[in-house]
Parts: C-alpha cells; sequence; structure tokens
C-alpha cells in the first residue's frame, strides 16, 4: 500500500532509518514513532518508496 500524502511518506522513511538502525528510535517523533512500532520493515519500505510526484502535502 503507497503512501497517501507526502507527510505519510516522509514519516515512513524516519521510521524506516531506524528500524534499519541508521538513526536512533528516540529521535522519532508523532507519526514516525507509532508506525516504529506497528509496522514491520517490509511495509515501512513500502510508504517510503513511494513517489512524492502528485501527492498532497497532508493526507486530508
Amino acid at each position: 500500500m503507497p503512501a497517501k500524502s507526502k507527510a505519510q511518506q516522509k514519516a515512513a522513511g524516519a521510521a524506516l532509518a531506524a528500524k534499519r538502525g541508521e538513526m536512533s528510535k528516540s529521535e522519532l517523533q508523532g507519526a514516525s514513532k507509532e508506525m516504529y512500532d506497528s509496522m514491520s520493515e517490509s511495509e515501512l519500505k513500502e510508504f517510503a518508496e513511494t513517489d512524492r510526484k502528485g501527492l498532497p502535502a497532508k493526507k486530508d
């Protein structure tokens, strides 16, 4: 399932980086922290890889 907004895609990227150990979990905030806890690495990768072109800044 692809991300539905640029904000969602960005949060997934941050959560994925934390899952991979590229950044600390304590650096995560808000949606990215929730995504880290509730999604697998493969789900996060799918969200983070979504093409940003045409996505709204925030989900309505």
